[in-house]
Formats: C-alpha cells, sequence, structure tokens
C-alpha cells in the first residue's frame, strides 16, 4: 500500500488565526510543511496545536489566514472534499461493526466498487499487520489493535495526508514505545505527509522530521529535532524540549570565535556565537553536556561545586550540583562511566566552549 509520489502533498498555513469572541486560540501562525514528510505540533496544553489541526482537517474555520494544498486554497472546503486521513485519540471505531467493516466504511461512503473495496480493506489492513484480525470486533481488541484498525481506516482511501491527533495517549508507556516505532516506520513505507499532534516531547523527537513548537496560540520555532534540541531559539524551547540548566550572564570580551563572559562571579567561555561586550546573555547548557572532570582533566569551562543530591535512572545518574554564585546545576553522566556518587562529595563540572548556546529570555 506504498504511496506515489502523486498522493503525497505539500501544506502550506499562511497566517491562520482562530479568534472565540476575545479569546485567541491561535494567533498568525504561518507553516510550510514539505511533501511526504513527518511535522510534529508540539506544545503544553492550551497552545492551539489542536485548534489548528482541526482547521487544516476542515472542522474548525479559520477567523483569518488561509490554507493551502499544492498552493490551492481549501479553507472553503468541507472536511469531506479534502480528501485528509483522520486519527483520533479515542479512536472512533464503529462498535457494531468488524474491524474489515470498519476499515471498509470511508470506501462505502465513497461509493467504490465492492471488489475494489475487498483489495483496499485487505492492504490496508496488511499495512499495520492487522489481517488476521479482520472478523473481531473493536471490543475484542486490545488498546494498541484498536489504534491500528483507526490507522488502516484512514490510509484505506488514499489520502492527501494523514493528521494524528495525540493518537498514542491512551495507551501504556510499552504499548507507545512500540507504536511509535511502528507509525514511524509506515510512514517511511507510505510516503505520506503526516501531520501529528502531541504533548509528548520524546515522542515528537523520536519520531518527526520537524517539530512545529507553539505556545499560547503562536508558533515559537519550526525546525528538525535535533536542531531543536542543540539549537533552541527561547528559554521556552529549550527548558519544553528536555531539560536544561540556564545561566544568565554578562559578555567581558568578544572577538570572531565567541566570547567571554561572567555568571555569579565566575568566568566563562563560549564558543561559535558572539556577542557586543557589556551585553546580557541567558545561555542554556543540557545536563549531558556537563562532564565530571578527574583532576588535572582539561575543559573549556571548569566549576567547583558539591553534590547536594543525586537521582539513579538506570543508565545515568542525574546529580544536583550547587556551584558558588550560580547555584544548583544539573548534570547527568553515565552509570557505567562513574561510581555511585556521594552527597556532599566535593566534585569538579565542565562542558565544551560550544555546549552552552545562547537563547532569548522569552
Amino acid at each position: 500500500m506504498a504511496a506515489s509520489g502523486g498522493l503525497s502533498h505539500a501544506l502550506t498555513l499562511d497566517r491562520v488565526s482562530k479568534r472565540y469572541g476575545g479569546s485567541i486560540a491561535v494567533d498568525d501562525v504561518s507553516l510550510r510543511i514539505a511533501r511526504g514528510s513527518f511535522l510534529t505540533l508540539l506544545g503544553p496544553s492550551g497552545s492551539g496545536k489542536t485548534t489548528l489541526l482541526m482547521m487544516i482537517a476542515g472542522f474548525v474555520a479559520p477567523s483569518g489566514g488561509e490554507i493551502r494544498l499544492d498552493d490551492t486554497p481549501i479553507g472553503h472546503l468541507p472536511p469531506e472534499r479534502r480528501n485528509f486521513g483522520m486519527v483520533f485519540q479515542g479512536y472512533a471505531l464503529f462498535p457494531h461493526l468488524t474491524v474489515a467493516e470498519n476499515v471498509a466504511f470511508p470506501l462505502k461512503v465513497r461509493r467504490r466498487p465492492k471488489a475494489e473495496i475487498a483489495v483496499s480493506v485487505r492492504q490496508a489492513l496488511d499495512s499495520v499487520q492487522l489481517s488476521t484480525l479482520a472478523d473481531r470486533m473493536p471490543r475484542q481488541l486490545s488498546g494498541g489493535q484498536q489504534q491500528r484498525a483507526a490507522l488502516a481506516r484512514a490510509l484505506v482511501f488514499k489520502p492527501h495526508l494523514l493528521l494524528l491527533d495525540e493518537p498514542l495517549s491512551a495507551l501504556d508507556k510499552n504499548l507507545r514505545a512500540d507504536l511509535q516505532i511502528e507509525l514511524k516506520s509506515l510512514h517511511e513505507r507510505l510516503g505520506l505527509t503526516f501531520i501529528y499532534v502531541t504533548h509528548d516531547q520524546q515522542e515528537a523527537l523520536s519520531m518527526s522530521d520537524e517539530i512545529a513548537i507553539l505556545r499560547d496560540g503562536r508558533l515559537v520555532q519550526q525546525d528538525a529535532p535535533q536542531a531543536l534540541y542543540e539549537r533552541p531559539a527561547t528559554r521556552f524551547v529549550a527548558g519544553f524540549l528536555g531539560r536544561s540548566n540556564f545561566l544568565s550572564g554578562t559578555v567581558e570580551a568578544a572577538d570572531a570565535s565567541g566570547f567571554a563572559y561572567r555568571c555569579g562571579g565566575q568566568a566563562l567561555r563560549h564558543s561559535g556565537d558572539t556577542a557586543p561586550d557589556g551585553a546580557a546573555v541567558l545561555m542554556t547548557l543540557r545536563p549531558e553536556k556537563i562532564r565530571i572532570l578527574d583532576a588535572g582533566e582539561p575543559a573549556a569551562n571548569r566549576l567547583a561545586g558539591r553534590v547536594a543530591s543525586w537521582t539513579y535512572l538506570g543508565g545515568d545518574y542525574q546529580l544536583v550540583v550547587d556551584v558558588d554564585g550560580i547555584g544548583p546545576v544539573t548534570v547527568s553522566t553515565p552509570t557505567w562511566r562513574r561510581s555511585t556518587p556521594v552527597t556532599g562529595a566535593a566534585i569538579d563540572i565542565g562542558w565544551d566552549g560550544d555546549a552552552a548556546v545562547p537563547v532569548a529570555p522569552h
């Protein structure tokens, strides 16, 4: 059931907004979603991601802006004429129909020939490894199997693109992890444009080609997962997309390779970006970028501190290190590289010059 190039489409949102009375749910959002990509709309509750998805689907009318499919405006089209597949959090399977009948439903509504329906249903169920359960009722399926059936139903009519609204949120952690892998594999096999909504940062990082981060109805940053994680534009993005330390300082000297800055009385060095002398800077520093240093081990930045607390996380220890003038710094280090930490022990921590990056303070 692989999708041909003609079945995958690019989508453009041009300054799209949604207002409910005096409340703004989506505020002037512009996005271009590349043909065949897996884009995730990520944000906290109330950020506008589901409203945005419902406007793409046609269930909610925008208050302003334009939505285009392959440069053709579609804002005037009802949902059924957009030819978009949709998978909801609650599956929305018909309880009185078998799996095969559920999957066939969109084709029957479109009055496709019976022979075509039979072939398409079989192909759709094969694509989600559910062909052996075609005659079961939804109540006889596990949560993961119900989600696969919902996927097959959304794909059976060969949609232009697939919209997924937190489809894995009702599943337990292990099953979610398995289905994340399956969904990503399915996307790669089909070559179809996926637009996915979640509030789960790890889910977004592991599955997406691109992530669009929303906050209070506005698009904050859109980029590939690694670029967002390594180079967040704002404090919000850095803090929302994983754990991070924040260092506020003042630039003391800058050159073409970077700048020296002072944070809480500590002299630090950053390489890769520049800033004017005397400028206030806010740096974000991921815990896994920080090393516990041995005596004499070189580091572009070196700080002395004491272990305030630590947590065992299986593959990693997470330490909170108190540093004079700076306060608590969170450090993540692999368990196989270190002996068990000792609360109150004096340690030195350090990081490379490009490990911390400057971010906007909002």
